[in-house]
């Protein structure tokens, strides 16, 4: 069950809070209904509760936090507006992504696809999915590691008839194999229909805490549906027969042609049509909407848009509640539909001034936005996530593309020494685009999670998280190595059938030259990676590549060249007086390229930001978990 004490929203500014005080429960085996009108506070409520939002207040799970939950994704499945999901993606590559997240087997996928109904799109990419299929496909998201609980907010909004049944059956059985569903929704017709137990807002506060049948029974009304080319002039006579007669009769002028009659019958209405030469097109009985409130009250202008007739002493006050014995009338917190000349005449018998001596009661804790947990797959999350798209593919063709291009054209031009021709690197360019290209592809490892963040939906954003970093570090390494090793062979072919032989020589030195290649190639990945992590942004990741070279590497030049900075020349030797032996099989002689790498310009300005932007990673994510 989901237990809620005191949940209560950070106000802005002079607003008030738009969730103030909030404390319900939500059975097991039961469909409990958050209600109100729009900006009531429901979705607040829900994050609140789920830890998405700053506040106060707490929310148990079956007795424990969420942030005291090892994984909460398989306690409570969320739902909180669309998708969120890479459009590109299909829905079985998204859920089979979600199952390396979750740590839940990649059949699950199936299964879920088949529960929901939509085993024949499974094929299908996000973006083109329709609103109804769209919601099949988050619910199916919110099943798959198989929680306890469900929350949802809003989950027909936008459907139809159909897909509304279809989707509160799919609840109503996960509610009777013993689950809690909770919900938000604005129509009271829905919820008392579907609901077992209402929770009513209204600008942000709990109005009342009914089972299905007390608040079908003290919260809605029957009504008159009335549609006539006439409205308004229908509205006045009834008015004005409602005030001939003392009767109280509430009439509230819809949109159109449309009329909403409340406190009279199909039989009265359709007399007074009748006797007046009236036409109308349709009149039917129906279940209204809450409380005396749905119009204004009005006397005698049926000229407005909406139109409350009165004509009796009052209209009878809504009781949301049963009051308790010995109370003579509820409270007005807990019935606020109540006509205004109520309330005050009962407030102070019900809700006494509170002496100034008397304490006020602790506020409840407050609620801590806190980072969701890493994938418990992380480096088969990483691989789906990368693979699942063809942003990649596209990225390393064009590379491949302008690459051999480039290259063809600098040989052309003459004047590039060979290790630059192979890489097709020219000297006015800061970087080649194989290194343009990894480091986009680290940008997007980390960029897509925050521009579609599908990862634990229940808590958030992508968090940062070592082990998802690892992850994604490990496939951009990889994927740069590829890319370098492709662009390298790609170049050389290409010269090697336009220009002959003599351009596609291998150079004498190639251990350095290429430990050099791949020493960039990789930086230029892990910077766009660490960056994107860092600042939430593909942007600024390739941002970050591209300012190696034009910011960072002069300031490291102009470092090395300085009168108290040691030459490179004498590695070697120096590397064996710190080792005091020899590698087997040639072993110093990586170190030695290794090292040349790293006393470049170039290679020192990457490492100097690798390293800095791994130590903000490592800061953000410290400062992430102490909060």
């Amino acid at each position: 069950m989901i237990q809620a004490f005191g949940l209560t929203s950070t106000p802005r500014k002079d607003l008030p809070p738009a969730v103030d005080d909030v404390s319900f429960e939500a059975r097991a085996g039961h469909i409990t209904t958050l209600l109100g009108a729009p900006g009531a506070g429901k979705s607040t409520a829900l994050r609140l509760m789920l830890e998405l939002q700053q506040g106060r207040g707490v929310t148990y799970f079956r007795g424990r936090p969420l942030h005291r939950i090892a994984h909460p994704s398989r306690e409570v499945g969320v739902l909180l507006g669309d998708v969120p999901g890479h459009p590109a993606r299909t829905v079985r590559g998204h859920l089979r992504m979600l199952c390396a997240a979750a740590g839940v087997p990649v059949r699950r996928a199936d299964e879920v696809l088949e529960a929901v109904g939509l085993v024949s799109l499974r094929d299908e990419r996000l973006g083109t999915l329709s609103r109804g299929m769209d919601r099949r496909l988050g619910l199916a998201c919110a099943l798959l590691p198989d929680p306890h609980t469900l929350v949802l907010d809003a989950p027909a909004e936008g459907l139809s008839a159909r897909e509304s049944q279809w989707l509160y059956g799919m609840l109503r059985a996960h509610a009777a194999q013993g689950g809690t569903v909770l919900l938000t929704t604005s129509d009271p017709k829905e919820a008392a229909r579907t609901a077992d137990q209402v929770v009513t807002l209204e600008r942000g506060r709990l109005v009342a805490d009914q089972d299905a049948a007390a608040f079908a029974r003290t919260r809605l009304r029957p009504r008159v549906a009335v549609r006539t080319p006439h409205a308004a002039r229908l509205a006045a006579l009834l008015a004005k027969e409602a005030r001939t007669g003392h009767r109280s009769v509430e009439v509230v002028q819809e949109s159109g042609n449309h009329l909403s009659v409340y406190g009279s019958t199909c039989a009265h209405v359709g007399e007074t049509a009748f006797r007046n030469g009236i036409l109308v097109h349709r009149l039917a009985d129906e279940i209204g909407d809450m409380g005396p409130g749905a119009g204004a009250t009005a006397d005698g202008d049926p000229t407005g848009s909406q139109v409350s007739v009165a004509a009796s002493a009052q209209t009878a006050p809504q009781v949301t509640a049963p009051p308790p014995e010995g109370a003579t009338a509820p409270t007005p917190e807990v019935a606020p539909a109540t006509a205004p000349e109520v309330a005050p005449a009962t407030a102070p018998e019900v809700a006494p001034a509170t002496p100034p001596t008397t304490p006020l009661p602790p506020l409840p804790p407050p609620i801590s936005v806190r980072p969701a947990p890493s994938p418990l797959r992380p480096l088969r999350y990483e691989l789906r996530r990368a693979t699942g798209i063809g942003t990649g593919f596209v990225t390393a063709a064009a590379v491949l593309v302008v690459s051999a291009l480039t290259a063809v054209l600098l040989a052309r031009i003459g004047h590039t020494p060979q290790p630059r021709l192979l890489a097709a690197w020219p000297r006015e360019v800061p970087l080649p685009p194989a290194a343009l290209g990894a480091g986009l592809l680290g940008a997007l490892a980390f960029g897509d999670e925050f521009r579609h963040p599908a990862l634990a939906a229940d808590r958030g954003t992508v968090p940062r998280r070592l082990g998802l970093l690892a992850a994604k570090l490990l496939v951009s390494a990889a994927t740069a190595l590829l890319l370098a090793l492709l662009t390298l062979g790609c170049d050389a072919e290409v010269l090697y059938l336009v220009y002959g032989r003599e351009l596609a020589e291998v150079p004498a030195d190639w251990l350095s030259l290429g430990a050099s290649w791949l020493g960039l190639v990789v930086g230029c990945a892990w910077a766009g990676v660490l960056a994107a992590g860092v600042f939430r942004s593909t942007t600024a990741g390739l941002a970050a590549v591209v300012a190696v070279p034009v910011a960072v590497v002069p300031l490291v030049h102009k470092l090395l060249v300085g009168a108290n900075v040691r030459a490179a020349a004498g590695s070697p030797a120096r590397m064996r007086e710190v080792f005091l032996l020899r590698w087997p099989f040639g072993g110093e002689r990586y170190l030695t390229a290794a090292a040349r790498v790293i006393a470049q310009p170039v290679g020192g300005a990457l490492a100097l930001s690798v390293t800095a932007l791994l130590c903000t990673y490592l800061l953000m994510t410290v400062r992430g978990r102490v909060r």
